[in-house]
C-alpha cells in the first residue's frame, strides 16, 4: 500500500503552546514564585524559541509508506566525518542555536559555560537521533550530520559568549536581572 501523509506542526506545537500558556497562567495565578512580570517573559520566549526550533528540526512530520518511503539503507543517511562537507550551509544551524546559548543561563543561574555548552550539545544530540529516528521507522528524507552537532554546539557557545558580554554593561544587566528568576525560584 502506497501513501504519504504529514502531520502539520501545529497539531502538535499548537496544543503544547496551549498546555504551556495555561501552566504558566495557573502559576501565575497561584503566586508561584518566578511566575511573574521579568521571569514569566523569559519563560514565554523561552517556549516560543524551543517551539520555533522544534518546528525548524523535526516538524513537520512526513510519514512514507510502499513506493513512497525513502529505500535507502539508514546508515547512509548519517554524515559521520566531521566538516567533510562544511559549507555555508551550516550558518544557519549556528544561529539556531545562539538564543539557546543565551536563555540558558538566565533560567538556571548555577550553569557555567561548560554546563551551558555541553547542554547545547545534548540538545543538538537529540535532535539529531530524533532525525535519523524518524528516517527509520516514517521513512522521510532527513539526514543526521555530525556537521550540524557541531554548528549547534557552537552556536550555544556564542550565545552564552553574548550573554557574558551583555551582562559586563550595567543597564544590560539590570534588564537581564529583571528577567531571570531569582535563584530560589529556578
Amino acid at each position: 500500500m502506497n501513501f504519504q501523509t504529514q502531520i502539520p506542526t501545529t497539531a502538535v506545537l499548537g496544543p503544547a503552546l496551549a498546555a504551556f500558556a495555561l501552566l504558566a497562567l495557573a502559576r501565575r495565578r497561584g503566586d508561584v514564585p518566578g511566575w511573574r512580570g521579568g521571569p514569566l517573559v523569559l519563560r514565554a520566549l523561552t517556549a516560543l524559541y524551543a517551539a520555533g526550533l522544534l518546528s525548524i528540526t523535526i516538524f513537520p512530520l512526513w510519514i512514507y509508506g510502499g513506493e513512497y518511503r525513502n529505500t535507502a539503507s539508514w546508515t547512509s543517511q548519517i554524515q559521520p566525518i566531521p566538516l567533510l562537507t562544511a559549507d555555508i550551509s551550516m550558518i544557519p544551524n549556528v544561529v539556531m542555536f545562539v538564543p539557546l546559548g543565551f536563555l540558558l543561563p538566565l533560567l538556571a543561574h548555577r550553569l557555567t559555560g561548560g554546563r551551558t555548552v555541553a547542554i547545547c550539545a545534548l540538545a543538538s544530540l537529540g535532535i539529531e537521533l530524533t532525525q535519523l529516528l524518524q528516517y527509520v521507522t516514517l521513512g522521510n528524507g532527513r539526514v543526521t550530520d555530525v556537521n550540524d552537532l557541531i554548528a549547534n554546539t557552537f552556536g550555544g557557545l556564542l550565545g552564552y559568549a553574548a550573554l557574558r558580554t551583555a551582562r559586563r554593561t550595567a543597564a544590560t544587566r539590570a534588564v537581564l536581572n529583571k528577567l531571570s528568576p531569582s535563584p530560589s525560584t529556578v
